[in-house]
């Protein structure tokens, strides 16, 4: 016996549960990776140096790298110690407003294009800085824009609220 599927709730986009996510295109450390590891393989097949290679260039790229790392860790810690989830695929529990975020609503994200950006400087490389680009796109109209749909929608005026007070990026 068959069944009729306009008549399966399964068939119903409406009828569906909504998944408890941002729905973000890509998971960001995922991003991250793709977008390091493009970019050093451009610069091993095609090298396009931003300066002649220097000691100080390594040395400021490796400082901006770590302190990328401190950030982010901050960051995670914070998110985590306020009982809400890291990953752009769980459910967020809670607006998380101490730490890093009081100052960016996205302070893993700037972590990471500091990051990239440190590489870049570290390894001497305009490819990186490409790979940056379009990493940051990736993450503002593919994963932000999203999380900030979802957020107003979770939390309403909470959200607008803390919003309003502390700014994107910087």
């Amino acid at each position: 016996m068959s069944q009729d599927p306009a008549a399966d709730p399964r068939s119903d986009p409406a009828a569906r549960p909504q998944a408890d996510n941002s729905g973000a295109v890509i998971r960001p450390p995922i991003a991250w990776a793709l977008a390091v590891l493009a970019g050093l393989a451009l610069q091993w097949v095609a090298p396009w140096r931003l300066a002649p290679p220097s000691a100080l260039a390594a040395g400021l790229g490796a400082s901006v790298v770590i302190l990328a790392l401190a950030l982010f860790a901050w960051a995670s810690v914070t998110m985590t110690r306020a009982g809400s989830n890291i990953p752009t695929n769980r459910p967020t529990t809670t607006i998380v407003d101490a730490g890093p975020y009081r100052f960016t609503r996205n302070p893993i994200y700037v972590g990471m294009f500091a990051a990239l950006v440190g590489l870049a400087i570290a390894f001497d490389s305009v490819w990186l800085l490409a790979a940056f680009a379009g990493f940051a796109l990736v993450i503002r109209y593919g994963v932000v824009a999203r999380e900030e749909a979802y957020l107003e929608g979770k939390f309403g005026d909470a959200y607008r609220r803390y919003r309003a007070r502390v700014r994107r990026w910087l």
